[in-house]
């Protein structure tokens, strides 16, 4: 059964949102016997930015979520912003009397005495019930630098090759590292990114992580993740980049020889994003998620009763490509879990010209599109998604220039602000002539994965409800399906599971 509280208008329906308020980064994402353990930063008293504690609720599969008590909530060291959680399974803590148990390094943030600069050190929670209760560690704050004013968003993990505990934190245009053998005594170790990468906003979130290389048995490489926040002066906002290279323990060295910037994501609004400790998969890869939103509008998108999202959880590895190792991305799964495969439409090898449409049929709100298209002869190839004859959302593909680019300046409603509507592109090359999308639609986002995950693109909409009609074009030319999948997708709240 759907839950009533879950049908207002833009609500997603197989995405993650707070029941209620505001909600933006996610934090402590852990597995733990048996669960997923998803905890994000939430303002309990309103559904624009506040005082920050940790929100909290549990998975079996990444796709249906129980909601959980508010984990970590406000004291006299201050609000509770971002950080990370870890399985401390050899109790080096001493906290478990020598059993496994959950660990939440997070920053505190207040401000020093007689004084308005903010101030922000980081503390230690623990939980021995599986993180249905917290204990905030009398010891806390763990780590100061009162030097750097932005400290803060640490991501801690394992290094089993030194045997010792490493956090990576956010130190303001740069990332620290400091090791420990106990979670609770940190020394410094390092400093990256003084001449690497982009600096156009504040660093946050970081995180770093080994990742295979596809198709090359042994090889892996470490990534380290780096959100950077919303510089007014241009028109991308808050976003994410990444950096590929090596790790022995105490520092890292990226690979890049011209300092070139990678970018996670292309579209507006895929920010903050960290991965899953201790979610061990199949072929090493990792599990991802990040805040669906962006901080240039992040407290006036048209929500009623709650604000904000989740993108859909994306496995992440390293693959060789004409332009080198880049980071990879790709739908976890078990979302297909949700695919409502009698009400599916597959179609293969159909020729289009200009003006016809092989999606006129298919309309609804939340569901998942992979087609495979050889682009022929045409200039342009693409999708009109959420349609009516008022809006409309394009993800177009223009042969020419190799150019992909998501258009949602007529996608609904964004007059809460001047920088929503908006085109934005990037450069992909095709794959022997054919570019492969994958598309899910949502209530109020669209997430676009072309050639397996090579270049993503994540953007929130709000169009009506009754915008539904979808659209296949080509310009200029004739294209070939070479395949086509629609599927609807079903709530998940649908159902429960155990």
């Amino acid at each position: 059964m759907i839950t009533e509280a879950y049908n207002e208008k833009y609500r997603p329906q197989y995405h993650f949102t707070p029941p209620a308020m505001w909600m933006n980064d996610p934090n402590g994402m852990v597995y733990f016997q048996g669960e997923y353990h998803l905890f994000y930063q939430y303002h309990p008293e309103g559904i624009t930015w506040g005082p920050m504690h940790w929100g909290h609720a549990v998975s079996t599969d990444l796709v249906h979520w129980e909601h959980l008590s508010i984990a970590l909530k406000p004291d006299h060291n201050g609000f509770i912003f971002s950080g990370s959680a870890v399985v401390d399974w050899s109790d080096t803590s001493g906290f478990f009397s020598g059993q496994p148990g959950l660990v939440a390094m997070f920053t505190h943030a207040d401000q020093y005495p007689e004084s308005e600069r903010p101030r922000q050190r980081q503390s230690l929670a623990y939980s021995a019930d599986k993180g249905r209760t917290w204990v905030m560690y009398e010891g806390n704050p763990v780590l100061c630098n009162e030097q750097i004013t932005d400290f803060r968003d640490p991501k801690v993990f394992w290094y089993t090759a030194g045997g010792h505990w490493v956090m990576v934190v956010a130190a303001g245009d740069r990332i620290q590292m400091y090791t420990s053998s106990n979670l609770k005594d940190w020394t410094y170790a390092s400093e990256f990114g003084a001449a690497e990468g982009s600096h156009d906003g504040v660093w946050e979130c970081p995180d770093l992580i080994e990742l295979p290389v596809e198709g090359k048995d042994g090889i892996s490489k470490w990534v380290l993740i780096v959100s950077i926040g919303d510089h007014p002066e241009l028109p991308e906002g808050s976003r994410t980049q990444y950096f590929i290279g090596s790790f022995n323990g105490y520092s890292f060295m990226s690979e890049s020889s011209d300092n070139s910037v990678l970018w996670l994501d292309y579209g507006r609004d895929n920010y903050a994003g960290v991965t899953w400790s201790d979610a061990h998969r199949d072929k090493q890869e990792k599990i991802f998620i990040g805040w669906m939103s962006n901080w240039k509008y992040a407290n006036q998108t048209p929500t009623s009763t709650w604000r904000s999202a989740m993108t859909i959880p994306r496995e992440l590895m390293l693959r060789e490509t004409e332009t080198g190792i880049r980071l990879v991305q790709t739908p976890i799964p078990e979302l297909q879990k949700l695919r409502l495969h009698e009400q599916a439409v597959h179609q293969k090898n159909i020729t289009i010209s200009p003006g016809e449409n092989p999606l006129e049929d298919m309309n609804g709100v939340t569901y998942e599109l992979v087609c495979e298209m050889e682009l022929g002869d045409a200039s342009e190839v693409g999708f009109k998604l959420r349609t009516s004859p008022q809006e409309e959302t394009v993800i177009g593909y223009q042969t020419a220039s190799q150019t992909l680019y998501v258009d949602r300046s007529k996608s609904g409603e964004s007059s809460f602000h001047h920088a929503f509507p908006c085109r934005h592109e990037v450069q992909v090359q095709p794959k022997k002539g054919r570019i492969l999308f994958h598309i899910y639609v949502d209530h109020s986002s669209i997430e676009v994965f072309v050639n397996e995950g090579e270049v993503v693109i994540t953007d929130q909409i709000f169009p009506n409800p009754a915008s539904t009609g979808a659209e296949l074009y080509v310009y200029g030319g004739e294209s070939r399906v070479v395949s086509l999948s629609y599927f609807p997708l079903q709530s998940m709240y649908s159902f429960v599971t155990a």
